[in-house]
């Protein structure tokens, strides 16, 4: 397979980049592995993450800076290869303190995004509720003025980092006549009317839990941006990190294709090895593709992004859906060549399959995509009618 550094998204600066990464990964993340408890694990990922500077490539501190996606894809991608909760750590540092660095006020970048960047504060992004995933227009907690404060009530579920994180952005509906009305709001973890009322255990171990508010007073000094605007600075910040989740998966299937690539070439059979199988050739080969492909689309992605600034939905939506679902399947055949080493609890590639089916439905699952394409596509239509 040809380098993919070497294509021309690139810059010398994100080769630079995945190398001081893959050598950081070498030096680090053995003593963090060794640790026993997830949240220690976490915490002590995002301390090591800020120390080495890597987060600041996923969060916006300083005004007139903007995000280069493409350093946050090549990290993404780099650490979930080497530990899927390594790409956690790092992914939801930038996700949850995103609506901040991208929309924030100067003071809230300092106050907020400065110490997660740095890694002194683990940041959460609490939209989700118990029917209000991908619909958020259905979205149920509330948000209401009292003076100079807003007061929030409600419950957020599925959230990344509940109960471990420092602050969380939460989204909260501003109006009751209007279902599209939401702001967004900084809350940090000490404020008495937060509680964290369970951690949820998923199919990979992350720290996931339901947040509930009840009469969660924070000053209007904490809505990020102007009332209202919360929606759009929701899908601007997954505009933004999509094709990170696609780079994660890319990270998840380069690693799976390796594996199997690696026990092919090593296990005997029939006579000679794996490998000499044409059935297995054809298997590697299909992943191979399947990989190659996915890089192009969040590549294409990333550098639209960083070039334009300007939206991506259509890209960002096909770079997250292919490589999301593609991976799952180098994943299985991955685990498929190992045979019953694949399943054996522990194994790298049973670690990846259990880490990579969430990915096809966190941040917009795979059908959502599809429908954002299909948007976008008939949108694209109309306006050459027209013209």
């Amino acid at each position: 397979m040809s380098n993919h550094l070497e294509w021309p998204f690139f810059d010398a600066s994100h080769r630079a980049l995945v190398r001081e990464a893959e050598e950081w990964c070498e030096t680090e993340l053995g003593a963090i592995y060794a640790l026993d408890e997830i949240d220690t694990r976490c915490r002590a990922l995002v301390a090591a993450l800020g120390r080495a500077g890597f987060l600041r490539r996923a969060i916006v501190t300083g005004s007139g800076e903007v995000l280069d996606v493409r350093a946050a894809c090549v990290l993404r991608e780099v650490f979930a290869r080497e530990w899927g909760l390594a790409d956690f750590a790092y992914a939801m540092q930038g996700l949850g303190s995103g609506p901040i660095s991208l929309y924030g006020s100067t003071e809230q970048r300092e106050r907020y995004a400065a110490r997660a960047a740095s890694g002194d504060a683990v940041a959460a992004f609490a939209i989700s509720e118990a029917d209000a995933g991908s619909d958020l227009g259905a979205m149920e907690t509330r948000a209401r003025r009292d003076g100079n404060d807003y007061v929030i009530d409600g419950e957020k579920t599925w959230i990344s980092n509940a109960g471990l994180a420092d602050f969380y952005v939460v989204f909260a509906r501003t109006a009751d006549t209007a279902s599209r009305h939401i702001s967004a709001f900084v809350v940090e973890a000490g404020n008495p009317g937060l509680k964290v009322t369970e951690r949820i255990a998923v199919t990979s171990p992350h720290p996931l839990g339901t947040i509930r508010f009840s009469s969660c007073r924070v000053p209007e000094s904490a809505r990020i941006g102007e009332e209202g605007r919360g929606m759009g600075i929701a899908l601007g910040t997954l505009d933004a990190f999509r094709p990170t989740v696609g780079a994660a998966a890319l990270g998840f299937a380069r690693r799976a294709l390796a594996e199997a690539c690696r026990h092919a070439k090593g296990r005997r059979a029939f006579g000679g090895t794996l490998a000499d199988l044409d059935a297995v050739r054809a298997k590697l080969g299909r992943m191979a593709l399947a990989v190659d492909a996915s890089a192009l689309l969040v590549y294409r992605a990333a550098w639209k992004k960083d070039t334009t600034g300007g939206r991506i939905a259509s890209e960002a939506a096909m770079a997250k859906s292919f490589a999301t679902e593609s991976a799952q399947l180098v994943i299985d055949d991955a685990v498929q060549i190992l045979g019953a080493r694949g399943v054996v609890s522990g194994a790298v590639v049973e670690e990846l399959y259990r880490e990579i089916r969430p990915l096809r439905i966190y941040e917009g699952a795979t059908e959502i995509q599809h429908l954002i394409i299909a948007r976008e596509l008939l949108a694209d239509e109309s306006e050459q009618a027209g013209s």
